[in-house]
């Protein structure tokens, strides 16, 4: 009961950490697609650039991410943004990597060979056989990828606060360096729900996207 008063009392400050928390996630997912679903296809061209790719996005994703953000701390203080908001984004959009980039590789490989050799036999381009093609058949895949990235991203933002990034990270800093249970409660649930929801979002998005011949029965 404790921490549903905290709550209710201080619903503003919580909305306000929400949408820090948001915008560290919608930044940092954007740039990742961005970036990661090209490079995605790219390396279906080579299996060796591949192996690369995918072996480098794993050592990232296998860093911690308070070790990430020490190392960028140093390196971003040269510019004056050592701590906040510009290392906060640049380490999730780097842990974000792995989840967009392999989902988009194993997606575009597994489309059927035979719907590949019916658009050549159609005279399409290699452009026009990703863009109105293999991206459709794979989009399904691909935005499991993104889901993946953006719940992953919504607990690792948690942790961001340490470095003056905010977010509802807050609550849970607070709460475990004042001892108090409410601030720690408050702020594992909200990550907690924003995660929920995203995924949800993204879920309905992704049957929204898929095309009809593909949708599950």
């Amino acid at each position: 009961m404790e921490t549903f008063a905290f709550i209710l009392a201080n619903l503003p400050v919580i909305g306000q950490r929400m949408l820090e928390h948001v915008s560290l996630v919608a930044v940092s997912v954007g740039v990742a697609i961005a970036t990661g679903v090209p490079i995605g296809i790219a390396i279906t061209q080579s299996r060796a650039a591949a192996d690369r790719v995918l072996y480098v996005a794993a050592i990232v994703m296998t860093i911690p991410s308070i070790a990430l953000f020490g190392i960028l701390i140093p390196i971003l203080s040269t510019i004056g943004h050592g701590i906040g908001y510009l290392p906060a984004v640049i380490a999730l959009i780097l842990y974000a990597q792995l989840p967009i980039i392999r989902n988009t590789y194993t997606a575009i490989m597994n489309v059927d060979p035979a719907l590949r050799e019916a658009a050549r036999g159609m005279g399409m381009t290699t452009l026009d056989r990703l863009r109105r093609v293999e991206i459709p058949v794979a989009l399904p895949v691909i935005v499991t990828g993104i889901r993946n990235a953006v719940v992953l991203n919504i607990a690792i933002a948690a942790i961001a606060t340490y470095i003056g990034a905010g977010g509802l990270g807050t609550f849970i800093s607070r709460g475990i360096s004042q001892t108090d249970i409410r601030q720690l409660l408050t702020g594992a649930l909200a990550v907690s729900l924003l995660a929920i929801l995203a995924d949800l979002a993204l879920l309905g998005a992704q049957r929204l996207m898929t095309s009809p011949g593909l949708r599950p029965r």
